[in-house]
């Protein structure tokens, strides 16, 4: 499996891991030109941001690093473009980082750090 490939792998697991909590799922892939948001969701009257970092087995470097403060600024960036365009700029938001990584015997490991930044 590429790179790309097992990153579209590790969005489908995250978004399940949010709709298996009775999340709805509001946008996957929603690009502006500041930036993309992996995965929208609402829970409750909460948005939920979701960046998802997947990483092969051994890597060196935890997922949720490559979340930088540089990457987190784009990301606030595109989340109040998408709050705007969707009339949701009221409402409270939450930026999640999820890291999916290869689970022992097949499978993927879906870890969720919730409020992992503010706005």
């Amino acid at each position: 499996m590429d790179k790309k490939e097992f990153g579209q792998k590790g969005e489908a697991a995250a978004a399940r891991y949010y709709l298996d909590r009775g999340c709805r799922l509001l946008a996957h892939g929603y690009r502006t030109r500041l930036g993309e948001l992996d995965l929208v969701l609402e829970e409750g009257d909460t948005v939920v941001v979701a960046e998802v970092k997947s990483r092969a087995a051994g890597s060196l470097v935890p997922a949720a690093q490559a979340v930088d403060t540089a990457k987190q600024r784009r990301l606030i960036l595109a989340a109040q473009s998408f709050l705007q365009q969707q009339e949701l700029a009221d409402r409270p938001v939450r930026f999640d980082v999820v890291e999916v990584s290869p689970a022992a015997g097949g499978g993927l490991l879906v870890h969720c750090i919730k409020n992992a930044f503010e706005l």
